[in-house]
């Protein structure tokens, strides 16, 4: 049970919920203990950084990038 309750907990983080709603969704009454309790779980600032350009990117169209783009015809 408690290997389940970790995995919900890094789904969690690592869909980006913040630990003041994680600690509510857990029963904790200390959002601090939730932290010091699953931080290793968080992703990293660089891995957050990366997953949000990435999703930017994702179905974009790709539009011509050929000097005519530069000289606006």
């Amino acid at each position: 049970m408690h290997a389940l309750r970790h995995f919900y907990a890094s789904v969690l983080l690592d869909a980006g919920e913040n630990i003041k709603a994680l600690s509510g969704y857990l029963g904790h009454t200390d959002p601090g203990f939730t932290l010091r309790t699953y931080t290793h779980l968080m992703p990293s600032s660089e891995g957050r950084t990366r997953k949000a350009v990435d999703r930017l990117y994702e179905g974009a169209e790709s539009a011509p990038d050929g000097p005519q783009t530069a000289q606006g015809e």
